[in-house]
């Protein structure tokens, strides 16, 4: 917001993100917060002559007469939504409104804004080459979803509990990559929808409702992981339980997602808790990396594949401490060895 505020009153801005994670709610939120009325333009379902307008003969002469949403008397935010996925001849249309903010004979009045907006190439969205003399004309800024700034909104606008209590514990499922293949994939605009659908049921909620909504809204392995966490509210096995010493993981062949869910979540809170540098580990941080080592070994009783899953490497910002390694695969030899082959 801040940025926004400071840039786009002087230059047009450029916001690229991928598709669902509140570009379009972030501009309609601005503009609501300077007091100016939002006038969105969909780039893919526009031709020329919806900016341009039409012509008409005025004391012999023609000229263009751009159409009424546009040509306002008062200040306005002009949001074009999916401008990079918009024809060459729309973007043509749009050199004038961004460069002058002017479209014919029309100038748009003092104190006037445009921010554009568009997903990436890299999330298969639809996306069209933008010209070199368009892309220099705006100021240009990548927008990711943020858990932390997507909860803080969350409660707020009424979503419901038990998608906010997910995010606290799996905030990295806020978002996945869009799949090359046609299925639903988790966004924040996703879990929106989902919320939506978790209200609407009310009470009415069984595993089974809650395995069909997720699964119509989320990516396949969040949703597995939402619906375990659902059946995981159910019954006895608590994570903070697990944690204390007061309960196990669950062994029942038919509580595999539960555990799957249980080892995921266990994951995440040792990466939350530990720090990554030997250095500043301390007296509490060993008590509970002594515990975490314990769980590590129930689970490899219970299942080598998911205790294998737990202690894994998936990218730099979410791996266990080096420090903690070393110790896991000293402690717990045989899981070292089934890592290795």
């Amino acid at each position: 917001m801040e940025l926004l505020l400071n840039v786009s009153v002087v230059r047009p801005v450029f916001i690229h993100g991928a598709p669902g994670i509140g570009k379009s709610s972030l501009v309609e939120k601005f503009a609501e917060q300077l007091g100016l009325p939002c006038v969105s333009l969909l780039g893919s379902q526009l031709a020329p002559e919806d900016l341009i307008g039409v012509p008409q003969i005025v004391n012999g002469k023609s000229q263009f007469c751009p159409p009424e949403m546009i040509a306002r008397d008062e200040p306005y935010c002009l949001f074009l939504d999916e401008l990079n996925a918009s024809s060459q001849e729309v973007q043509k249309a749009f050199y004038s409104l961004i460069n002058e903010r002017r479209i014919g004979n029309y100038t748009m009045p003092k104190g006037s804004i445009i921010i554009g907006a568009g997903n990436r190439a890299q999330d298969s969205a639809i996306v069209k080459p933008m010209s070199s003399a368009l892309i220099n004309r705006m100021f240009h800024v990548q927008l990711k979803a943020s858990s932390r700034d997507w909860l803080e909104w969350a409660y707020d606008a009424g979503i419901h509990p038990q998608v906010i209590e997910y995010i606290q514990m799996r905030p990295d499922h806020l978002w996945s990559q869009p799949p090359k293949t046609e299925q639903p994939f988790s966004t924040p605009r996703s879990w929106h929808i989902l919320s939506d659908a978790l209200h609407e049921y009310g009470d009415n909620l069984s595993v089974e409702i809650i395995d069909i909504l997720a699964c119509g809204t989320l990516s396949p392995e969040h949703a597995m992981n939402f619906k375990a966490y659902f059946k995981n509210t159910k019954s006895k096995y608590q994570l903070n339980k697990i944690m204390a010493g007061e309960a196990s993981f669950p062994s029942n062949p038919e509580d595999r997602d539960l555990l799957y869910f249980l080892a995921q979540s266990f994951r995440a809170q040792v990466v939350k808790e530990l720090p990554q540098n030997k250095d500043a580990v301390r007296d509490a941080n060993r008590q509970f990396a002594h515990r975490v080592k314990g769980l590590i070994k129930e689970l490899s009783e219970i299942s080598m594949e998911i205790a294998q899953m737990v202690v894994a490497k998936n990218n730099d910002d979410d791996k266990l401490p080096d420090w903690l390694m070393v110790e896991i695969v000293r402690d717990l030899p045989r899981l070292a060895e089934r890592k290795q082959s």
